[in-house]
């Protein structure tokens, strides 16, 4: 091709995601909140949330998994959680794993709990059954009629 010649330029690239999704926040399956970041203030998120930072408050999320370095001081509700840092506050979790770095001070309530050795629980443990509502107790048995029977 003669140096005369020019390419024919190509079309400047179109973004895979228009610029007003950016932040994600309403098309995203999670939130990640960064080593760097502290909230004082209850958290509530209807996503899986990775916590690298600091927590100060309740925190309530679908499925949450914690950093080493983290920090949560407060109630969590989540339906699988994954603690790796500090929890001081309670628990309740479908599906808890508390790895060999995680250190809970309170009280937990699950359904299925993995503890990893190393990783410490200073609070109650208690089992809750299937579903979000325990099934209600059947009622208590009653003597009808009362027949010796004879052998």
């Amino acid at each position: 091709m003669p140096a005369s010649e020019s390419v024919p330029s190509l079309p400047p690239a179109v973004p895979a995601v228009p610029a007003k999704m950016a932040t994600g926040a309403r098309h995203t399956t999670f939130s990640i909140l960064g080593s760097d970041v502290v909230v004082t203030g209850n958290v509530a998120a209807s996503v899986d949330l990775h916590v690298d930072g600091k927590i100060e408050g309740d925190l309530k999320c679908a499925n949450l998994v914690q950093g080493e370095a983290s920090e949560i001081k407060g109630a969590v509700t989540a339906e699988t959680a994954k603690i790796a840092g500090l929890l001081d506050g309670s628990i309740e979790a479908k599906t808890l794993i508390v790895h060999a770095t995680a250190r809970i001070t309170g009280d937990v309530v699950y359904e299925t709990i993995t503890i990893e050795n190393g990783g410490k629980v200073d609070g109650k443990l208690s089992h809750r059954r299937h579903g979000a509502v325990a099934a209600k107790a059947p009622p208590p048995l009653e003597v009808v009629e009362n027949k010796s029977a004879a052998l």
